[in-house]
């Protein structure tokens, strides 16, 4: 997205800390983006929501894998340059949410 990124992060560890990689997600990437043009990336801070158990993680990903489409970015969801994961491959990502399938490509 232009204006801002959505993520879904996983701790893998007990003592996993979301605002520690955030701190440092951000840091990194906006001094590289600042080294490249000069100017600022981030905003301060950030909004998150924490799944719990009974959270569908196959909605969030649904509603990021679809989000570029939605905001008239691209006509087919799986066309947005900026869409993947470290973790995942975008079929794998496709599966995760049942039968789901991009915009434009017999799905919602």
């Amino acid at each position: 997205m232009p204006d801002h990124v959505h993520l879904l992060l996983e701790g893998l560890t007990a003592h996993a800390d979301f605002k520690a990689a955030m701190h440092s997600w951000k840091l990194t990437t906006g001094f590289a983006w600042k080294k490249r043009t000069g100017e600022r990336l981030w905003q301060e801070g950030f909004y998150e929501h924490t799944l719990r158990t009974d959270d569908a993680v196959a909605n969030v990903v649904r509603y990021i894998l679809e989000n570029p489409a939605r905001a008239g970015l691209v006509s087919e969801g799986d066309c947005y340059p900026h869409m993947g994961s470290s973790r995942y491959s975008l079929s794998q990502l496709v599966d995760t949410v049942v039968d789901w399938r991009p915009p434009g490509r017999g799905g919602s």
